[in-house]
């Protein structure tokens, strides 16, 4: 060879090439698959921050470590379930330092949207089947006014007692296996409950059906943040959504399903178990589904030191947003209890057919059926939600003060005004996903803002139904409500403001 021939390159000239790899075979193999040059080129900077920002648009705080040195480093699924499937070139996936999550494939995203929308609509037929037959289960039961104000308080207590639970079950177990345990014990709480021959029996199996929805209840902010850290606001409203229609869908059809099947109130209640069976079915194959964790927590159990840091460090309580959002959170729940518990006695209290109250009240709830799917998206584009809080409020103090003055008079637009006061429910859900910018933040604030917030809104109920036995009518609860939405407003332009709880730990 002459001097002045240029010599061949070998692996060694070639950092890309591998020990045991053909040279300048790294190149060719990631350009011949534009999917898996997008994540090479993410993770060759050496510290995978390329990866960051497209991650950091979708919502997902993703904690990236360096890659070793001499290795060659890919980012399957970098940016998260936004990406969708990983398409790879046959290379091994980033090993668990790397801190990278791994996508979850088309069909369990699809999986999971139908899992949230079958939870969603199971989580409050427990609770709205009962209103529009309340004055026939107390009747069946010997149940007094007390009683049922502190039936209608259960959903609260146990939302708080067990949603406590919810994140260190979620730890140990994984959301999805508590999820689909929670569906379990809706199924269960249902069918039960029609057997029960006193208040005792039907109070424990409202709480077992209850729990089962308390836990979801937390862990679907957490599932929404899991599979879709990209579309935080259009998924929380199509769960929201949901919600709202399996609501109004039991606050409608109690009443004619006990007529239609002539077995009295017990199989009107008990009917609304077939729909949470059809949810366990669908959430089985997502008990034991890791794809959307990081890659360390799939393989080894842990999750990486750093993204436990990110929204684990620091006691929640010291946080003055996670404060104002669980009083926010409690001070709508009353509003929302009031509502499904005692609005359609008031109609029937006021000349109302019991099959009208129940209309009215499927009218109030459906309501969040559209503007659960407009709200959440809204929310999240702008920087404070306390313009929407405010608004809300005075649909829901229109509605009361309609109520309190002439219950009779309009129904159907006390009933609409309520029903677009009730989305401060999916809103809050939206403000507890921005006010945290990693999963384990999000974790946290579900679970203190639920607690808390469900744990403050018992004692609502309860004194509507005191107020009512001791005087006799309804104006008094009413004022009650009407003078409740004063801090309600202030805690929600609180708890909407642009902050992070992981910066006020």
């Amino acid at each position: 060879m002459r001097d002045d021939e240029p010599r061949p390159r070998t692996a060694s000239d070639d950092p890309a090439a591998q020990p045991g790899q053909a040279p300048g075979a790294a190149r060719p193999a990631a350009a011949a698959d534009p999917g898996a040059a997008r994540d090479h080129a993410g993770s060759a900077a050496g510290s995978g921050t390329g990866a960051l920002p497209r991650a950091a648009r979708g919502g997902a705080a993703v904690a990236t470590a360096a890659p070793a040195a001499g290795s060659a480093s890919t980012e399957p699924g970098a940016g998260g379930p936004a990406d969708g499937p990983v398409r790879g070139n046959g290379a091994a996936p980033a090993g668990p330092g790397a801190g990278a999550g791994t996508a979850p494939a088309v069909w369990i995203r699809r999986l999971a949207v139908a899992g949230l929308l079958l939870a969603a609509v199971n989580l409050r037929p427990a609770v709205t089947s009962l209103g529009p037959l309340m004055k026939e289960v107390r009747s069946g039961l010997g149940m007094s006014g007390a009683m049922a104000g502190l039936l209608t308080s259960v959903p609260a207590a146990c939302f708080a007692l067990f949603g406590f639970a919810a994140p260190r079950l979620a730890r140990r177990r994984g959301p999805g296996a508590v999820v689909f345990a929670g569906m379990v014990a809706i199924t269960a709480g249902l069918l039960l409950r029609p057997f029960a021959g006193s208040t005792v029996p039907f109070l424990a199996a409202s709480a077992l059906a209850l729990a089962g929805i308390a836990v979801a209840n937390v862990l679907m902010p957490v599932i929404v943040k899991r599979y879709f850290p990209d579309r935080v606001g259009p998924v929380t409203g199509l769960y929201s959504m949901a919600l709202s229609l399996g609501t109004a869908l039991a606050a409608a059809l109690s009443v004619p399903l006990t007529d239609a099947m002539g077995h009295g109130w017990r199989l009107g209640l008990g009917v609304w178990a077939a729909l949470a069976a059809v949810a366990v079915v669908v959430w089985l194959p997502l008990v034991r589904d890791r794809s959307a964790v990081p890659q360390q927590a799939a393989t080894t159990g842990k999750a990486p030191a750093r993204s436990a840091a990110a929204g684990e460090q620091g006691r929640i309580t010291r946080s003055r947003t996670a404060w104002t959002m669980a009083a926010f959170f409690g001070l709508q729940g009353t509003s929302a209890y009031v509502t499904m518990g005692w609005m359609p006695q008031i109609f029937r209290d006021s000349g109302i057919s019991a099959g009208q109250a129940g209309l009215l009240l499927a009218l109030t709830m459906v309501l969040g059926v559209p503007l659960s799917f407009v709200l959440p998206p809204l929310a999240a584009r702008m920087r404070s939600q306390g313009p929407i809080v405010l608004v809300l409020v005075a649909f829901q103090v229109a509605g009361y003060a309609g109520l309190w003055a002439a219950p009779a008079a309009a129904p159907w637009a006390w009933a609409l005004l309520l029903g677009v006061a009730n989305c401060a429910f999916p809103l809050v859900l939206t403000m507890i996903g921005m006010r945290a910018r990693s999963g384990a933040g999000v974790v946290r604030l579900s679970a203190f803002a639920q607690s808390t917030g469900y744990l403050l809104s018992i004692p609502g109920p309860i004194l509507v139904g005191a107020l009512n036995q001791a005087s006799g009518g309804w104006g008094l609860p009413l004022a009650m409500m009407l003078v409740l939405a004063v801090p309600q407003a202030v805690c929600g332009v609180l708890a909407g403001r642009n902050r992070h709880i992981e910066d006020e730990l």
